[in-house]
């Protein structure tokens, strides 16, 4: 059901927020309207989850072109898909431009809560989905984009007050899929040692050597990273 906003009991305060990313919305992207509103949990997500998109390594950076990205996503999840809307609460593009996905996603982080969304299946009412533009099963993400991950993964954990040692997952933590793709995969630790720093926290997490081919189900098509909803 669309527009819920479900209970829970008081939870400890959250850490203090970081300085929030430059974030752009969907009136900005110009996102269609979904076809419901969104659930909003009242409680905030457990687990940040690092997904790749399965499209393009593109070499535009711009954010002309981070907009029809979300465009497309949303049309693919809409259209394609059948779902109500676009199923990731954030983007992040080749340029490292930070857009919402899901519907409601901004309000509701901004309140520590949790949209629902449709992006890891079975898991969807407990984590938040980061889609990643590109594919990394051998290649690594661009630097704007590692740094928008970074500087975003450590606002969401100051604002939902979660340790990302324990906290920042892939989607094949969860699912049999590759994605986040082997190569960012293996990037997971220093993701975590480089947000722990921001947050003055200690790098406690070895780095992986560098990643050996996973086996896991790759792409077989544009935005096709696995189970979703």
């Amino acid at each position: 059901m669309g527009g819920l906003l479900l209970g829970r009991p008081p939870t400890a305060s959250a850490a203090p927020a970081r300085a929030v990313p430059r974030r752009y919305t969907r009136a900005e992207w110009s996102a269609r309207p979904p076809k419901a509103a969104a659930t909003v949990l009242n409680r905030a997500p457990d687990h940040i989850v690092v997904h790749h998109t399965a499209s393009a390594n593109a070499t535009d950076l711009s954010l002309e072109h981070a907009f029809t990205l979300s465009r497309a996503i949303q049309n693919f999840h809409m259209d394609t898909n059948g779902w109500e809307d676009a199923g990731q609460q954030l983007t992040i593009s080749r340029g490292g431009h930070l857009m919402e996905g899901r519907n409601r996603s901004l309000a509701a982080i901004g309140a520590g809560d949790l949209v629902v969304g449709a992006q890891t299946l079975g898991h969807n009412d407990h984590t938040i989905g980061i889609e990643n533009e590109g594919t990394y099963m051998t290649e690594e993400p661009t630097a704007a984009l590692w740094d928008a991950l970074v500087a975003t993964c450590a606002w969401l954990c100051g604002v939902h007050g979660l340790d990302p040692h324990a906290a920042i997952v892939g989607h094949r933590d969860y699912n049999t899929t590759a994605c986040p793709g082997d190569a960012l995969y293996a990037l997971l630790p220093r993701l975590r040692n480089e947000v722990a720093g921001d947050l003055g926290m200690r790098r406690r997490v070895r780095e992986a050597p560098p990643p050996e081919p996973s086996g896991l189900p790759g792409p077989r098509f544009t935005f096709d990273h696995g189970p979703a909803a």
